[in-house]
């Protein structure tokens, strides 16, 4: 990593992109204290049109720009593969290529779909890539093209992102269980469910200890993965949520012992799903001096807040 990085400024003006997504929702109340946040939505900043991302950089004049919005619909990017690469690709690249104009760092985020899923074990930043759906391929390209602008960057990995806020595996399961009679979910496939609040809580104490003025140690552009630490699959993932629903007194229909284990194949989907989707988070938890909590942590939070 570089020793000479620039530090950002004590009042950084920091333009979070996405911002009613998941983890921008939760970007604009972490990064809040670090500088004045500008937050712009799908209707401030079309990501699909480059010459509006242009014209918000340049109003705006950030010194920080943190990419948080994407074009998450994986299996409809199989048949809709424009949209899915002018927001996941292409914009990134505008944005990468305006902060680099303006001398603006660059947060921007990707995902555990950019791997197959082949390897035994966690993937290490040093792993190739080999996408197998059009949203893993719009991915890659969108975080070659950031590493490619020249700016000053992190692009941070994660996966099964889940939040209080928007759609997810998590709120769908809580809501199929206490309408239906049975519930069957995949239990082949290895991941850690990670939530939109560690992942803004995470970006938020590596800007301020790896940009930060008050902090020695400058770090230089790279990969990180972010996401809650441990395994699980669907099924588990599924069962703990239910359980803990079921702990704050929800009116559930079916019961953590009652899901029903099936395997990847009798589920089928347009895009192929990577079978092992284990991010080694040694990386960042090295360089910014960060734990990682377990993946049940945000689970068990998540749940508490829905049934307060």
């Amino acid at each position: 990593m570089s020793t000479t990085v620039r530090e950002l400024p004590a009042n950084p003006v920091i333009l979070v992109i996405g911002a009613n997504g998941q983890v921008g929702f939760e970007l604009t109340r972490s990064l809040a204290p670090l500088g004045r946040v500008e937050a712009a939505d799908r209707r401030i900043c079309d990501l699909s049109d480059a010459s509006a991302i242009d014209r918000l950089v340049d109003r705006v004049r950030p010194d920080l720009i943190v990419n948080a919005g994407a074009y998450t619909a994986v299996d409809m990017a199989e048949t809709d593969a424009d949209a899915a690469f002018a927001v996941n690709a292409r914009a990134p690249q505008v944005l990468a290529w305006a902060a680099a104009r303006i001398g603006a760092r660059l947060i921007h985020y990707s995902t555990d779909y950019v791997f197959d899923g082949d390897k035994v074990g966690w993937y290490t930043e040093d792993d190739t890539p080999a996408p197998r759906s059009v949203y893993g391929r719009s991915k890659l390209e969108g975080e070659e093209a950031v590493a490619a602008s020249g700016c000053e960057h992190w692009i941070f990995r994660t996966s099964w992102v889940f939040g209080l806020h928007g759609g997810n595996f998590a709120k769908t399961m809580l809501r199929v269980a206490a309408e239906r009679d049975s519930l069957r979910v995949v239990a082949d496939q290895f991941g850690a469910p990670t939530p939109a609040w560690l992942i803004a809580d995470v970006t938020a104490q590596a800007i301020s200890r790896g940009w930060s003025p008050a902090e020695g140690k400058k770090v230089g552009s790279g990969i990180f993965h972010l996401c809650a630490s441990g395994e699980t699959t669907w099924h588990e993932y599924a069962s703990v949520l239910l359980a803990r629903a079921a702990e704050r007194g929800a009116n559930l229909r079916v019961q953590a012992s009652q899901v029903e284990p099936i395997p990847a194949s009798a589920y089928p989907v347009a895009a192929a799903r990577p079978t092992n989707s284990r991010l080694d988070t040694g990386k960042i938890s090295a360089t910014f001096g960060l734990i990682m909590p377990d993946w049940r942590v945000g689970v068990r939070r998540l749940v508490d807040q829905i049934y307060s």
